[in-house]
């Protein structure tokens, strides 16, 4: 297996894991989004911890100690700002505002990582961003602007997050210890806020917690490895997954049923995923060259 097809299973891996998580959160009912951070990073932390105290090894290396500082902010801030997007926002705009991470991603690769993009790929991108837009529908009102704009600066964030954790990757960073360090960072972050105002949950909530923080474990772990195998002009595309396996997902727990728009949405999403796969594997480039063969 490649590293472009690691890197494209651990995407996929990751969507969805967050997928799940944003399922178990919202089964978890009305708590304090930072309280809900507190304990999906919890998990997080403790998972990670867990595989490094396998190994017995908790070391890194010092001269990535910036960047993982720098990775653990923007992700801490990008959490925090997502959860306050879906406590004030339509889900639907919140959503859509999440989805923006890729495209930041992207940008933020190609200035400081020298990830170019080619043709194909911000084809993709853009075919991408409009299947999204027919799956969630966004409708902001000047009402919402506010939060609105701290879900836009959640997706800058997160989209700088990921990038770190690539450039981390191509610095031999385990990742493992990325989680990990990122996990705590996250939990005493907030934690002096959760002792002020801790919600009482019923038992039933902490389980959906829990759950939600097991899954985020996943999709951490997913992405940390993804952005590490392959570069982000080539997978990032593929986080746009977690719409589908979102849709399932609602379908199955709550019986939601996707409207025509949505289906549209969902075609155009699988469609261009497929065709970046294939770009990706070189079998577009295979049958121009063998079409030119036989034109001969």
């Amino acid at each position: 297996m490649t590293n472009k097809q690691k890197g494209i299973m651990f995407i996929l891996i990751s969507a969805f894991s967050f997928a799940l998580m944003n399922l178990f959160v919202q089964l978890a009912g009305d708590i304090n989004p930072i309280q809900k951070s507190f304990f999906r990073n919890l998990i997080s932390f403790l998972f990670a911890a867990s595989i490094l105290l396998k190994d017995r090894d908790f070391s890194f290396q010092k001269r990535n100690l910036k960047y993982l500082i720098l990775r653990s902010a923007l992700g801490t801030i990008g959490i925090l700002c997502n959860y306050y997007a879906l406590g004030h926002l339509l889900l639907s705009d919140a959503s859509m505002l999440n989805k923006l991470s890729p495209f930041v991603v992207l940008i933020c690769s190609y200035i400081f990582l020298k990830e170019k993009m080619n043709g194909i790929q911000v084809f993709s991108i853009i075919v991408a961003f409009i299947g999204s837009l027919f799956i969630i529908r966004p409708g902001f009102s000047l009402t919402d602007m506010l939060p609105a704009l701290v879900g836009l600066a959640g997706a800058i964030a997160a989209g700088g997050a990921y990038t770190t954790v690539r450039y981390l990757g191509l610095r031999g960073e385990r990742g493992p210890f990325i989680v990990f360090f990122f996990s705590a960072f996250s939990c005493i972050a907030v934690l002096p806020y959760i002792i002020l105002n801790f919600e009482p949950m019923t038992l039933k909530q902490l389980g959906m917690l829990l759950l939600a923080g097991l899954a985020a474990s996943g999709g951490q772990f997913g992405v940390t490895y993804a952005y590490k195998y392959a570069p982000a002009s080539d997978i990032s595309i593929y986080d746009y997954t977690q719409v589908i396996f979102a849709a399932v997902l609602g379908f199955v727990v709550f019986g939601q049923v996707p409207d025509g728009m949505s289906i549209v949405g969902y075609v155009l999403i699988c469609g261009v995923s497929v065709l970046m796969y294939l770009y990706n594997m070189g079998y577009l480039k295979i049958r121009k060259e063998k079409t030119h063969h036989e034109q001969d």
